[in-house]
Order: structure tokens, then C-alpha cells, then sequence
């Protein structure tokens, strides 16, 4: 393959100095469609990333749950079946079958990070006459806090559960007129009762979260929910969180346990994600398309305009090859020369939006940030969509016949 000559590079830089005005005005057509491209996918990825942290910042990637109940049909001694209607057992909570091999093969999984047991169950929290309904669920905090940071929720006291310690949401704290160091009473469903002293409150970012739901030690919530040695679930946070549906299905396959993720509990709210990732790429293809259609149009026209010094050249002997890479050059310098000033341009259009769109409390909204690979990948796609906007026109210049194209 010849190397490219500088010739071609002084007649492609003349002929795009000679028509100033249009190579100025097609710079800043890609300069806008790149900062667009700029824009908008560091915004996308800045509200993705905002609103799935939002979504996973109470909850587990994963939670392992024993299987569900099954109908399970039984034949009389004759091996007929009578039965005119089946209902489907009540699903009924239970603890997970030798939970600790299960817990250290889970923690052996390469695409898993951590791996917490936990009890889960509801009880009744009394004070004095007053009593609510509680969501509690009993967790080894400093496993537990690598899943789900309560430090970072506590809006009063501590994030610590010792043998009596519990900590609440603000809601029912306020529901129960208490406060840290108080005592409440905890009696599960099956009678068993136990005496905690708040150690801490939380604030979790839900109203109705802060409203039912509280925190004990492992041991404390086997004792009273009758889960001696048992736990309900596992909850796990995986390496990477979009692939949490794919890691669930092999732990499910593995294990025989009902592996629910993040994706399938939040269904509706994977399909906004992935709709708007899907809108980003169309603006993308667009904006790309729009590039090369007005690059190609600048150069169409240029062949027209330079029909005769294209003809002097190749009578000077130059070949259709240095023809074409001129104009190749061309669109490929213009493609490239906007997308330098598009990748500015849309970095200072971030920095501004960071400026103005601020919350109440006058912080932005969300973390917005660009990275060399999205800034390469917006170069890359303006100077590709500038080459293949130019191979026709240079094509078009390079069977130019030479006599023809001088007489005009």
C-alpha cells in the first residue's frame, strides 16, 4: 500500500482554504452535530448511572430465596387421580437448606462481590399503648454494609448492632415518638418476644421504607423470627450490575434456589434504561448521517468548481489514486476539524448545564462526566462519517477525463 505524499496533503489544504466559506460553514455544522453527540450521551450516561444508584441504594443486585412451594398431586391406591380443581399452595417462608455451602459457593463465583445472609420477617414494635407493623430484617452489619451502606442512611445515632441494638427508619421513629437509646418491644408471629434499644435512625429515601422497616443483628433476628441457624435469603451485589439478570440464571441453575435480580424486580424501570440508551444511539446515527450528507454535499460541489485543475493534475501526470485521497483528506479533515470543536464545544455545554440545573439545595442534580473514551468515540465517528462522505465525490473526480475536464 503507498504511503500517502505530501502533495496530496497541499492540494487537499488548498482547495479547502480556497472555498473558506464552505469549509467554515460545514466545521461548524459537524462542530454542533459532535457537541450534540457530546452532550447528550454524557447527560444519558449521567441520568442512567444517577437513577440506577437511586434504585440499588436499599437493595441487593441479587437475593437468593429457597424455591416456592409446589403442587404436588397425589394418586389414590389405584392410581386414579381425583380431583376437579388445584390451587397453588401458600407460599410460606422458610429457611434455605444448608445455607452455608450455599453461601460459600456463592462466594467462590468470580462475577460475585459480596454475599450477606439475612433473616427476614414482620413483627409487631410496641411502646407504652402505641404499636406499628414492622418489616425487620436481621443482617451481619459489617457483611451487609458492603451491600447496602446504612452508615451513610443514619441521620441520628449509630450504624451498630450488638446483641439488643435496632435501628428504624425516621418515619416510624416519628410514628412512635422515640428517639436513640429508647427501648421497644419486638413480638414476631409466632410469639416470641425481645426487648431493643434504637442505636440508631435511618433514613433510606422512601417514605414508606422509613415508615416499616428496621435492622438487627443475625443472631437476634433467627432468635425471635424462629429461624434458630437459619436465614431466609442471600442477598449478593455482583461485579457488574447490568449483567445481574445473567449471574442470577446461573446461580439459580447451580444452586436449584429462586434467584430473583435487581432487572427482573425492577422490569419496567430496565426498559426506561434501555430505551433511552437505544434513543442516544439513534441521535447518534442521525446526527452521524446528517455530518456526512453535508460533507459530501461541500465536496460534490468542489469537484463541480475544480473540474479543470483536477484535469490540469492528472495531465501533469498524477494518478486517479492521489486524486481520490485528495478529496478524501479533504473530508476526512473536515470531519475531524469539527469534531475537535464539537468535543469543546459539548464540554463547555456540561460545564454549563452543571451551572444551571442545581437542586434547592444548589448542588447539581447528578454527577455528569466525560471520558477519553466517549470523546474518541465522537472524534472517530465525525471523521468516519467525513471519509465515507467523500468516497464518492472523490471517485466522481478521479474518472475525470483530463481533456474533458479542461475544456469544461
Amino acid at each position: 500500500m503507498s504511503r500517502l505524499q505530501p502533495f496530496e496533503w497541499i492540494v487537499a489544504s488548498r482547495f479547502l482554504r480556497e472555498g473558506s466559506m464552505q469549509s467554515l460553514f460545514i466545521t461548524v455544522g459537524v462542530a454542533i452535530g459532535v457537541a450534540v453527540i457530546v452532550f447528550m450521551s454524557a447527560l444519558l450516561q449521567g441520568l442512567q448511572a444517577n437513577l440506577v444508584k437511586r434504585v440499588l441504594t436499599a437493595q441487593p443486585h441479587i437475593q437468593i430465596l429457597p424455591p416456592k412451594e409446589k403442587v404436588r398431586i397425589q394418586h389414590g391406591q389405584d392410581g386414579a387421580l381425583h380431583a376437579d380443581q388445584v390451587q397453588a399452595p401458600l407460599q410460606r417462608l422458610k429457611s434455605i437448606d444448608q445455607w452455608q455451602a450455599v453461601l460459600s459457593l456463592l462466594r467462590t463465583m468470580p462475577d460475585v462481590r459480596v454475599a450477606s445472609p439475612a433473616v427476614t420477617g414482620s413483627t409487631f414494635i410496641m411502646r407504652g399503648a402505641a404499636s406499628r407493623s414492622l418489616s425487620l430484617t436481621a443482617v451481619n452489619l459489617a457483611v451487609y454494609q458492603q451491600i447496602v451502606n446504612l452508615s451513610d442512611k443514619i441521620v441520628a445515632g449509630q450504624a451498630r448492632l450488638g446483641t439488643n441494638d435496632i435501628l428504624i427508619g425516621t418515619e416510624l421513629a416519628a410514628d412512635m415518638g422515640v428517639g436513640v437509646g429508647d427501648k421497644l418491644l419486638l413480638q414476631s408471629a409466632t410469639g416470641a418476644s425481645n426487648h431493643f434499644v434504637i442505636a440508631g435512625i435511618l433514613d433510606l429515601g422512601n417514605k414508606g421504607a422509613n415508615q416499616r422497616s428496621g435492622f438487627v443483628s443475625l443472631h437476634s433476628g433467627q432468635s425471635l423470627l424462629g429461624y434458630p441457624g437459619g436465614v431466609t435469603s442471600i442477598d449478593i451485589t455482583v461485579q457488574d450490575v447490568y449483567a445481574a439478570e445473567e449471574v442470577a440464571q446461573r446461580i439459580q441453575a447451580q444452586t436449584h434456589l429462586q434467584a430473583d435480580s435487581w432487572i427482573k424486580n425492577n422490569a419496567q424501570f430496565f426498559s426506561a434504561v434501555k430505551s433511552q440508551s437505544l434513543a442516544n444511539t439513534a441521535i447518534r446515527f442521525f446526527v452521524g448521517l446528517s455530518v456526512a450528507f453535508g460533507i459530501a454535499s461541500v465536496l460534490v460541489v468542489s469537484v463541480v468548481q475544480r473540474s479543470k485543475e483536477i484535469g490540469i493534475l492528472r495531465a501533469m501526470g498524477i494518478s486517479r489514486g492521489q486524486v481520490m485521497r485528495i478529496f478524501l483528506l479533504q473530508g476526512g479533515l473536515l470531519g475531524l476539524g469539527g469534531a475537535v470543536v464539537g468535543c469543546a464545544l459539548g464540554i463547555l455545554s456540561l460545564q454549563l448545564w452543571l451551572l444551571i440545573a442545581l437542586t434547592p439545595e444548589g448542588t447539581p442534580m447528578f454527577a455528569v462526566t466525560t471520558d477519553i473514551w466517549m470523546l474518541s468515540g465522537a472524534l472517530a465517528l465525525a471523521t468516519l462519517s467525513g471519509l465515507l462522505a467523500a468516497l464518492a465525490p472523490a471517485m466522481r473526480a478521479a474518472r475525470l477525463d483530463p481533456v474533458v475536464a479542461i475544456r469544461g
